[in-house]
Parts: C-alpha cells; sequence; structure tokens
C-alpha cells in the first residue's frame, strides 16, 4: 500500500491530487508553474508533498502526469525543422490542406503556415497503388537525392509520407532504411507507423505533427523519469494521453502524437468519474484554467470520443476525448480592437507573469483581474497561498481600458466577463446545435481554477438549471489521471464491401488487432490484469464520402454475422442522420481496436446528510451584475453533506473560488459536491 500521486500542469499552476491506498484519502495541493523549466514545478511538488504530508518519495506507488510540453511546442512553433519526403508530383498535400477557409464567415482569414514549408518539401520517385500493388518502384537515388537536399536546408528530421502508404508501407519503409544508412543521426519518422490512416492529407499532417514535437516531449519524458529516480520515487511515470488513458512515460517518448490533449482528456476524465460516481447522467464539463475553456459533453459517465480534433491550427487524427475549446482562460487579457470594441483573449497572461491582481509583475487586465476588482476574488490568498490577491493592482490594469472606453473601472470589469461568457455561450450553442442535444438537458460541471468562477453565469445564459462543483474542482485534471485506465488504440486499412466474401479478410484484420492489441499492453505496459478489447469499424453505404465509427462485438466477426454488423451502422446512421437505408451496400475503411486494462480507482465515499443551514465567515461587499450588493462569503470546508446556503455568494476554497449570483440556491449532496440550482422563475 503507497500513494497514487497525479499531476497536471496548466498555465499558471502544477497540480497535485494524492490517493491514500490504504485509508482511502484525498488530498490537493498546488505549485507555480515553471513554464521556462518545464518539470521542475513535478520536483518541486513533490519535495512539498514530504513537507506538507509526510509523504516521502519512496511510499509513491503510482505516478501519472499530464503534460502540455507538446502542445506547447506545437501551439507556439518551438519544433524541430523537419523536411517531408513526398511522392513525386503529390508535394503540395500541406499547402493544399481540404482548402477550407478556418473561418467562412471572415472572407480575409487564411490557412495557417504548413509546419513543414514548401521550400523543404522533397519529391520521391515511386507510386503505390490503392490497392496496395506497385507501379512505379521506389527509385533509391531519388530518396538520396532528397535526402542530401534535407541535410543541406538544415532539416533535423525526416517524414515520409508516401502515397496508399496506409496500404502497402513498403515504400515508407525501404526509404527510411536508406536514410538510416546515409544519415544515421537523424530523426526519421514514417507516416505509416505514426496513424496509417486513409486520405493523404490527413496522414501526413498527423506525421508532421508527430515529428514536430517528437524530441522535445522525448527530452522532457526522460528528464522527468531522472528527477523522478534522482528523488527516490521508484514507481514507473505514466503519462496521461489525448483518448482519456495512461500509457507509460517510455512510450510516451515514441508515440508524442498521443498526448498532446493528454491534459485536457484528464480532466474530462476526472468530470466523467465525478458525474458516474454521483449519479448525474448528462453533464457539459466545463474546464476553465490559466489560458483556455474548455467543454466536453459526457452522458452516462462517459464522454465522447473524436478522431479530428483541433490541436493548435492544426487537425490532428489520434482517437481523442472529444473536446472543444469555447473561450479564454482566467489569464486572458481583456483588450480594445481598432474600433475601440472590448476583447478578451485569446493572449494569456500566462504563469509569468500572470495576471496583475498576482502582483507578479503582470500590468495587462485579464478575466482574473474584473474579477478582482468587482471584489469578488478579494478573499486574500488563493491556488493553497501561493498567490496574494492585490485589488488596487487589478484596478490599475483596467482603468486604461475604463478610460478609452468612457466608463468606470466596475463597469469595464463587468464588461470583460460579460465579453467572455458571451464568447462561451456561442460556442457551446454551436456544440449542442451540431451534437443535436439541449443544453437545457443537462447539468454544468465546471473545473480548473477558473470554471467555478464563471459556472453559473454561464448556466445562467444558457438556459441550464443546475450547476454541479464537485469536491476539488481546481485539481480535477490531477484526479483525471488516477481514474484513467491503460489504454491504447490500434488501426488497420480495410477498404472492402461488408459480405460474405469478405469475411475472411475482415477476420484476419481482426486477429491481427488483437495480436498487437494483447503485446502492447501485456509485454510494453507490463500490465498483469485481464484486458478488455473493443473493436470498431469505420463504415458508410457505398457512394458516401466519410465514414463513421460503429462499435461491434468481437463475436460478430468471429462468428460471420454480417447481419449483426450491417444492423449496427443502419442504427448508428439513423441515429446521427435521421435516416437509413438497409438494403444499400455497405462498405469498411478501416477497423480499430481499443485495448483497455483497468487499474485502481479511487472510491467516492457516500457521506451522511446532515441538514443545516450554512453560516457565513462574514458579509462582503461586491458589485455583482452591474449593481452593489452584500453577499455571503462561505468556506468551503465549512459546507459538510446535507448543509443548504443562500445566494448570492462566494464560496472559497484552497484550490478555486466559486461565484453564484442572485437566482440560485446551494446545497451540497453526498459525495460533497456543492449543487447549485438555478430558480428558473428569477429574471436576470
Amino acid at each position: 500500500m503507497g500513494y497514487r500521486v497525479g499531476v497536471d500542469i496548466g498555465g499558471t499552476f502544477a497540480d497535485f491530487c494524492i490517493f491514500d491506498e490504504e485509508s482511502g484519502q484525498i488530498r490537493t495541493m498546488k505549485v507555480l508553474s515553471t513554464p521556462d523549466a518545464p518539470g521542475q514545478e513535478v520536483v518541486a511538488g513533490l519535495k512539498a508533498l514530504q513537507e506538507q504530508f509526510g509523504i516521502s518519495p519512496a511510499e509513491i506507488s503510482y505516478f501519472t502526469h499530464g503534460t502540455t510540453v507538446g502542445i506547447n511546442a506545437l501551439i507556439m512553433r518551438k519544433g524541430i525543422r523537419l523536411c517531408l519526403f513526398a511522392t513525386e508530383n503529390f508535394v503540395d498535400v500541406l499547402e493544399l490542406a481540404r482548402l477550407k477557409m478556418p473561418d467562412p464567415y471572415h472572407l480575409l482569414s487564411a490557412r495557417p503556415e504548413p509546419l513543414v514549408s514548401r521550400s523543404l518539401v522533397e519529391p520521391v520517385r515511386e507510386r503505390m497503388l490503392s490497392d496496395g500493388s506497385v507501379d512505379i518502384p521506389l527509385d533509391r537515388d531519388s530518396v538520396a537525392q532528397a535526402l542530401a537536399r534535407a541535410q543541406k536546408a538544415g532539416a533535423q528530421g525526416i517524414v515520409i509520407s508516401l502515397l496508399n502508404a496506409y496500404r502497402n508501407p513498403a515504400h515508407e519503409v525501404a526509404a527510411a532504411q536508406l536514410v538510416a544508412e546515409l544519415a544515421p543521426d537523424m530523426h526519421v519518422f514514417c507516416s505509416h507507423r505514426i496513424r496509417p490512416i486513409i486520405r493523404e492529407y490527413e496522414r501526413t499532417s498527423t506525421a508532421v505533427i508527430h515529428a514536430y514535437v517528437q524530441p522535445t516531449v522525448a527530452r522532457y519524458l526522460g528528464a522527468l523519469q531522472d528527477a523522478l529516480a534522482g528523488i527516490g520515487v521508484s514507481a514507473q511515470a505514466m503519462i496521461t494521453k489525448s483518448n482519456g488513458g495512461v500509457m507509460l512515460a517510455e512510450l510516451g517518448k515514441t508515440a508524442c502524437v498521443e498526448t498532446l490533449l493528454s491534459g485536457t482528456a484528464a480532466g474530462v476524465m476526472g468530470a466523467s468519474f465525478i458525474a458516474r460516481e454521483a449519479g448525474f447522467p448528462r453533464v457539459l464539463s466545463l474546464d476553465i484554467g490559466g489560458t483556455s475553456a474548455d467543454v466536453a459533453i459526457i452522458q452516462d459517465g462517459m464522454p465522447g470520443f473524436g478522431n479530428a480534433e483541433v490541436v493548435g491550427d492544426f487537425p490532428v487524427y489520434v482517437p481523442s476525448v472529444a473536446v472543444t475549446s469555447i473561450g479564454d482562460g482566467g489569464g486572458s487579457i481583456a483588450w480594445l480592437d481598432a474600433a475601440d470594441i472590448l476583447c478578451v483573449g485569446p493572449e494569456s497572461a500566462g504563469s509569468t507573469p500572470g495576471p496583475a491582481a498576482y502582483g507578479r509583475g503582470g500590468t495587462r487586465p485579464t478575466i482574473t483581474d474584473a474579477f478582482v476588482a468587482l471584489g469578488l476574488l478579494d478573499v486574500g490568498a488563493l491556488g493553497y497561498g501561493m498567490v496574494r490577491i492585490d485589488r488596487d493592482a487589478a484596478k490599475t490594469a483596467i482603468a486604461p481600458l475604463a478610460k478609452k472606453l468612457g466608463l468606470g473601472i466596475s463597469e469595464t470589469a463587468q464588461g470583460i466577463i460579460d465579453v467572455a461568457v458571451s464568447g462561451m455561450y456561442r460556442e457551446i450553442s454551436k456544440l449542442c446545435s451540431r451534437r443535436g442535444i439541449d443544453a437545457t438537458e443537462f447539468s454544468l460541471l465546471p473545473f480548473g481554477g477558473g470554471g467555478p468562477m464563471m459556472a453559473c453565469f454561464l448556466a445562467r445564459d444558457l438556459g441550464i438549471g443546475q450547476v454541479v462543483v464537485p469536491p476539488v474542482p481546481g485539481v480535477l485534471s490531477a484526479l483525471g489521471g488516477l481514474t484513467a485506465d491503460i489504454r491504447n488504440d490500434f488501426t488497420a486499412a480495410a477498404y472492402f464491401d461488408l459480405g460474405f466474401e469478405s469475411l475472411p479478410e475482415l477476420q484476419r484484420i481482426l486477429a491481427g488487432l488483437e495480436e498487437r492489441a494483447l503485446s502492447w499492453i501485456t509485454r510494453d505496459q507490463k500490465h498483469a490484469g485481464i484486458p478488455a478489447l473493443s473493436p470498431f469499424a469505420e463504415m458508410r453505404y457505398r457512394g458516401q464520402s466519410f465514414e463513421i465509427e460503429v462499435p461491434l462485438q468481437m463475436d460478430w466477426i468471429k462468428s460471420g454475422s454480417i447481419a449483426a454488423i450491417a444492423g449496427a451502422f443502419n442504427d448508428a446512421h439513423r441515429q446521427l442522420y435521421g435516416h437509413a437505408d438497409d438494403a444499400a451496400p455497405i462498405q469498411i475503411i478501416a477497423v480499430n481496436m481499443v485495448v483497455t486494462g483497468h487499474s485502481p480507482k479511487p472510491v467516492l465515499p457516500r457521506l451522511p446528510l446532515v441538514a443545516q443551514a450554512a453560516q457565513p465567515l462574514r458579509q462582503m461587499p461586491v458589485m455583482l451584475d452591474g449593481t452593489e450588493q452584500q453577499v455571503n462569503l462561505f468556506q468551503r470546508e465549512d459546507l459538510s453533506p446535507g448543509t443548504t446556503f443562500d445566494c448570492p455568494c462566494v464560496i472559497t476554497q484552497n484550490d478555486t473560488t466559486t461565484i453564484v449570483p442572485n437566482g440560485f440556491r446551494g446545497h451540497v449532496d453526498a459525495f460533497d459536491n456543492m449543487i447549485l440550482t438555478r430558480d428558473v422563475t428569477h429574471a436576470n
């Protein structure tokens, strides 16, 4: 028995969640992030664990970590210099992309510059046909010439993405071997090894993104492993993945593209855990950190999953928890555009210098400063005492905006909050329309340092009737890492009609995926338990342009139940599009396999409810919804299960602050969640 430790690094803080395997107790802690020295906050936090809780590194039995190193390198474009080897006459794949404008409502919008400039894309003479047969053999001289030009241009890595390599990778393998012979120190990446999917742009783009961040992520993970071993942590480090699972950090060095959304996915898994344990069937999770706000749809305790999430400027075609960025974080900066219209974000003050109110050198106004200026965060220390609030500094930062707008500081601060909330409202409304759901039928579950701060305002605008604030919302992503299972996704191209004549090929593909999945989880992950295998097929009607992923059962494929497979697709198509054609021929484009190894998880105890009215610490003067008010200030630790409390109010705790405007009433449930119920008859 020991301690299971989850760590998530955000823009301002690194969050720690510690689960005592013997007592079941959960402890939390924050330390400041160190963006200039990634990973140092982890070591500092583990040392603080020993100082604050007496937990020595040797007692840590499990360690999982959500990393932002890869996504930061991608967003800030600080990856390595790459050269792309593409099939001759197909060298414009990154430039052409999908010929879509980023914003169809903005006529001047432009697609981002590719990570590999056109001058660094080299043609390779070869041609593999769509059925996997060779039309033009690989010309080794063209590979050698492309390598020479890449070296002369200062390339640090080579991405090889050749036509139809998902079907037959022989030419990519041969080209990589030749590069390794001629330039053994060069980083070489093959698209079929990273994600062997149909469609050239999607496969090439994913391979390029992986290659762009891989050396940076690998160095970081190696340094993390060394640092953990150096302070006496014997447990092997685990890394959270974009798909909501975890894997050994050692494997993360060569599967970097799978970790780009690791912190974001961990938060959604934490929210799913809370929703599942406490019995909330339909939840919108709201993750607001220092730099961004993200939302996910959770139904029956499980999030949705997708294969094409946008990370930074680019789509990444790997399995991931379906998360949509909807707005700005607490550190997002307010500014005026050329027409003196108030805008918020996307630029963030980050951890250094941070919001002006943190007193760490920030001078530009942020969303956090707006709440501070209104008196809503003027409650002393934040982030486990790591930050002291300076209200005068917040007002000073907002003053230039207020002067230009001809408004008072309080009016400007309220405007900053209103602009941020309206942007989130717009994006969530669009998301709900795309997914065919009604937001009013869902609860809103906020987390992150800024989630509980803004959730009630957003719920009020969306017409959501219930806000569920978990016990430790500020560190929920770290908790999510502790609730995640070992998980990986495998894929194989298929591209044939569904029928009895194709059944042997389908069974062969399934057997190969099953073998790869079991080998990965038992040999590579050293998982001793019984893994779960879940097959999926990417299917479409013949003639359709795009496919949908359909969950299957192993027995259907092994027993040859074509009718069951077709029925599952027709049902999925009907649910998604409102219609299906049971007689139309169906194509299978790819077969996927998800392997899961279950890990021990914390258990949320159901606590006895003791009915009582909470007593506030004091009344505090604030500006709320444009009016001066006296509101109750509560300490979260004083709100035990069964407690009710009056609103409007402010609830403070070590990891975040919850702000509840007029029109809500609050109570605490048996799982220590704070339930804020909106009075639908209350006018805003």
